[in-house]
């Protein structure tokens, strides 16, 4: 009986597990356009700008503004890209590297 408990909960955890390393990527036929907006003032000396992002809401990517942050020692900001597959293109976050 507590062999199968024990197989029970490693399936469960195991299906979790591979449903949220799924990269859940959303395709659309053309890539948005980015809207035009003008960069504020840099809040402080050494801070970070990072670019806008696209944000998959409701059945379509609606975009998320840029904004500040304070950089990370050693780190580079990657701006996030739209990447084209077989079903459209699909938008890829930045990232700290």
């Amino acid at each position: 009986m507590k062999t199968i408990a024990k197989t029970g909960i490693l399936l469960a955890l195991a299906g979790s597990l591979l449903t949220s390393c799924y990269g859940g990527y959303y395709y659309v036929r053309t890539r948005p356009a980015e809207p035009y907006y003008i960069r504020p003032a840099s809040p402080y000396y050494g801070a970070v700008w990072i670019d806008g992002e696209w944000e998959w809401n409701n059945g379509r990517y609606s975009y998320i503004g840029g904004h500040w942050e304070r950089p990370r020692n050693g780190r580079v900001w990657v701006r996030g890209s739209w990447h084209p597959g077989s079903s459209g293109y699909a938008w890829h976050r930045g990232y700290w590297r």
